[in-house]
């Protein structure tokens, strides 16, 4: 049942020690500065948002690769079915109960000296199309959560989402070279944007595949070393699929994010990185579970929810919801990071409480809807949002 997974990967994890670890980890803290540098640099030459989808589909493969390996179980054994619903959703809300608050919390400490007062993420106009890039994902699993399947045909529209996020990203113009954004480079992106064009470009997709690269030789013995070690420790199967791997294979993004949350001018970047990662696998991977699914099963069917996976998908909406809805403003504020965090680690250290924190957050999500109707002008998102498809949307010549 749902051991046949985990004894796969033991088996796997058995063959390799615990102290692969010590040289998994350097390569993997590595690749996530060689993949950022790259993204950093790209910015000037694409869009920014498109610099990070690139990033954010880098820093998941290996998350991918685990989710590939559970649906694909799942099609041979529908009774793993709550194991691919399990890593799915716990990789979410991982990151954003934990990852999106990680980042203001890293960028407040280390502006703390310099700064009085708290700190605000103010992020920049043309990132309203990652917020709004959430929501239609979002909403359509609504959909999905209401007929309590997941199917072939909803791989469709998940991807043409993608796609469209995608599409507008390649319409925005990059980032401009001034002094103040060049100041905010790292010594080795800033180096090779005074390259000549051609050698610039080439050292940018080296950047790209090196760390690349380094992510797939490295990624797979990680996990295998890190589920030595959990298994040695009596982690349990439901804690280990939903929580401790999907840790693990965003571990990389984590990296990236707390290099540029340092600094609270490039913790925005920081903030969209994960952002972007958050519409990736509400629906590139989620779309790729139902394909998967049918391949392995031989047939055309849908995954079946019982209750308990219900309420872990409407959990995880409301929650990715309730992001949406504080990133409007485009800025993340002490108190807004503090509730994603309070209301993750409450359904994480107290699991039996998890159907109470749904209506928890339904209220949440109500209370900041009623402040927006309220609000005496529209949202700074949907203004930006605005704007930058008119930009999208216009000429050529023009905007």
């Amino acid at each position: 049942m749902i051991l046949k997974l985990i004894k796969m990967a033991a088996g796997s994890a058995a063959k390799v020690s615990p102290w692969t670890a010590f040289w998994t980890f350097p390569s993997i803290l590595a690749s996530a500065f060689v993949i950022a540098w790259g993204a950093e640099a790209a910015q000037f030459l694409i869009s920014q948002g498109l610099a990070l989808a690139i990033l954010a589909w880098m820093q998941t493969l290996p998350e991918f690769a685990v989710e590939a390996v559970i649906a694909w179980n799942a099609g041979k054994d529908p009774s793993q079915t709550h194991l691919a619903i399990a890593n799915f959703t716990g990789s979410l809300r991982l990151l954003v109960g934990l990852g999106w608050p990680m980042i203001y919390f890293v960028a407040a400490a280390f502006s703390r000296k310099r700064d009085r007062g708290f700190v605000k993420l103010e992020l920049d106009r043309e990132h309203s199309v990652e917020v709004f890039g959430l929501f239609l994902p979002i909403a359509y699993f609504t959909f999905i959560w209401w007929k309590g399947t997941l199917t072939l045909w909803d791989a469709f529209p998940l991807t043409l989402f993608y796609a469209l996020y995608l599409w507008i990203l390649w319409g925005i113009p990059p980032q401009e070279e001034t002094d103040e954004t060049m100041e905010d480079l790292g010594t080795v992106p800033r180096k090779i944007l005074e390259l000549k064009p051609r050698m610039r470009n080439a050292a940018i997709w080296a950047l790209f595949i090196a760390g690349g690269l380094i992510l797939y030789l490295s990624a797979h013995p990680f996990l295998n070393s890190m589920l030595a070690i959990a298994s040695s420790m009596g982690v349990s199967t439901f804690v280990f699929v939903q929580w401790v791997a999907p840790f693990l294979s965003e571990f990389p993004e984590k990296l990236s994010a707390f290099y540029w949350a340092r600094k609270v001018s490039t913790a925005s970047v920081a903030l969209m990185n994960m952002v972007s990662s958050n519409i990736n696998q509400w629906s590139i991977l989620s779309a790729m579970i139902p394909v998967l699914f049918v391949i392995s099963a031989g047939e055309i069917k849908p995954l079946q929810f019982d209750q308990f996976q219900r309420h872990e998908i409407i959990l995880t909406i409301l929650q990715s919801f309730l992001g949406f809805l504080l990133l409007l403003n485009l800025e993340l504020v002490m108190w807004e990071a503090l509730i994603l965090f309070v209301f993750w680690a409450v359904q994480f250290f107290v699991p039996s409480i998890r159907e109470q924190m749904i209506w928890v957050y339904v209220t949440w999500c109500a209370f900041e809807i009623l402040k927006l109707l309220f609000a005496r002008k529209a949202p700074a998102a949907w203004i930006g949002f605005r704007h930058t498809l008119r930009i999208r949307f216009a000429p050529k010549g023009e905007g």
